[in-house]
């Protein structure tokens, strides 16, 4: 199988990796062939950061055999897997970085970006720190550049997508809310705060599902899926604020990958 220079193992130890995480449950179909190209694009959320099970890349990115792209070409076995997804990756980033893989044989492309851009990253470090006004303004700005910057810089993404790959199916897959309000969490943000973050969620989302619709993608909405299942939760799929790995931090865990992305992208598929 070819691998992506960004992706610099072999795709078979990426294979094997990922069915360590994903093999059929019991009563479960044997996974099916997919003679198609796949190439996975994106942010820490594609990578799979939070998930464990890192893979060995040569580089930062952190891509994690448990992360939904590595756990649906194993399941599927497409003709061909190139993973780029990369921790920290914004839409620009994604755009010089990412698309190199990508040709008119690609059949399948998968997406989740957008939240770098918005400065999620900033917003949480924020709001994890004492300080209800603080918060509230890094949710505004966020919300500001969702509204300005943030249409354009996908719509420049997702028009290179499909130039390179004009055949490609594209699945954009979104973000889920982060907290379930009332729940079981007795310290940190209070819930004004968890609901102006989810409200943050719903804004990105909504963004990212129009501009994919106006370039034909479809857009693969996570937070059904994760209802239930959000910090404070009593079963997260989100790691909350951890002061000893910030890396991991807000994002999905390898159940959350599994039975939250992957679930949404095979429907998708």
């Amino acid at each position: 199988m070819r691998q992506s220079r960004t992706a610099s193992g072999a795709s078979s130890l990426l294979l094997a990796a990922a069915s360590a995480f994903a093999g059929p449950a019991a009563g479960e179909a044997a996974p099916s062939t997919t003679a198609t190209a796949y190439v996975a694009l994106g942010d820490s959320y594609a990578a799979g950061v939070g998930a464990g099970g890192y893979l060995s890349s040569g580089t930062d990115c952190l891509r994690s055999g448990r992360a939904y792209p590595a756990l649906w070409a194993t399941a599927h076995a497409p003709s061909s897997f190139d993973f780029t997804a990369c921790n920290h990756a914004r839409t620009g980033d994604v755009l010089a970085d990412q698309l190199g893989p990508l040709t008119s044989r690609t059949g399948l492309v998968t997406l989740t970006v957008g939240g770098s851009d918005a400065g999620f990253v900033r917003v949480m470090a924020t709001c994890a720190l004492p300080g209800h006004d603080a918060c509230l303004s890094a949710i505004a700005a966020a919300d500001s550049f969702m509204d300005e910057a943030l249409p354009g810089n996908l719509d420049r993404l997702y028009s290179a997508i499909t130039s390179k790959a004009p055949a490609a199916r594209v699945v954009v897959l979104g973000y889920p809310h982060l907290y379930q309000l009332h729940g079981t969490c007795s310290r940190g943000l209070q819930d004004t705060e968890r609901s102006a973050l989810n409200e943050a969620v719903d804004h990105l989302d909504r963004v990212i599902a129009r501009r994919a619709a106006a370039h034909g993608f479809t857009f693969a909405d996570v937070r059904a899926a994760f209802a239930g299942h959000e910090i404070c939760s009593s079963s997260p799929w989100l790691h909350s604020v951890d002061w000893l790995d910030l890396t991991d931090s807000y994002h999905p865990t390898a159940s959350g990958q599994s039975l939250g992305y992957l679930s949404l992208l095979t429907g998708a598929t």
